[in-house]
């Protein structure tokens, strides 16, 4: 259970947060910047849902559903597998977790035509919105897969999985709510030479 008594600590002060596991790490450790940035992309997500709430409450349902589980993407990245007992057991993401995105892209999916050119953000204020969230979703995917990367760190497969997936969401979620990509915005190559 999360108890917020207290919103200063001071901890932090010194440049440092704690994980999980009570380690202390610079705020600039791309673990630290990793789940920084899945905050930021709820956040958008957050703003997204101003319109979708009332224009689109389906889709509305799925964005809450996948801010929930970001919160939990959060506290997975927070907590590094180390493989020591932490005493408790961290929450992680699991493969049911993107195999619910997967469906939920594939329900929004079926009604929008293919694409023949990119589209650009834009169209209605949702679709621009959840276009903002989608791409700060892709920089906290590359942020955590460049941590995973790097020697002692182990981010999972399904954190990673989920990430990509949400991003692919909130793209597809962002033409649903531009009349199924009727009104989507399209790149038009050289269009401006």
């Amino acid at each position: 259970m999360v108890i917020l008594n207290r919103i200063y600590t001071k901890t932090g002060d010194d440049g440092t947060t704690a994980l999980g596991s009570g380690e202390r790490r610079p705020k600039f450790d791309l673990r630290i910047s990793s789940y920084g940035t899945v905050d930021e992309a709820n956040a958008c997500i957050g703003m997204a849902r101003i319109h979708t709430a009332t224009e689109n409450p389906e889709i509305d349902a799925m964005l809450g559903r996948i801010q929930n589980d970001m919160f939990d993407l959060g506290a997975d990245l927070a907590t590094p597998d180390t493989g020591e007992d932490l005493g408790y057991e961290p929450l992680r993401i699991t493969a049911a977790q993107v195999e619910r995105l997967e469906a939920d892209i594939d329900t929004l999916n079926k009604n929008i035509k293919p694409l023949r050119t990119f589209v650009l953000p834009g169209g209605s204020p949702a679709a621009a919105a959840l276009h903002l969230a989608r791409t700060v979703a892709r920089r906290a995917e590359r942020l955590m897969v460049e941590a995973s990367m790097r020697d002692g760190e182990k981010i999972s497969a399904d954190a990673i999985k989920y990430i990509n997936r949400a991003s692919d969401f909130l793209f597809v979620a962002a033409r649903a709510v531009n009349d199924n990509g009727e009104s989507d915005v399209l790149w038009v190559p050289g269009q401006n030479r």
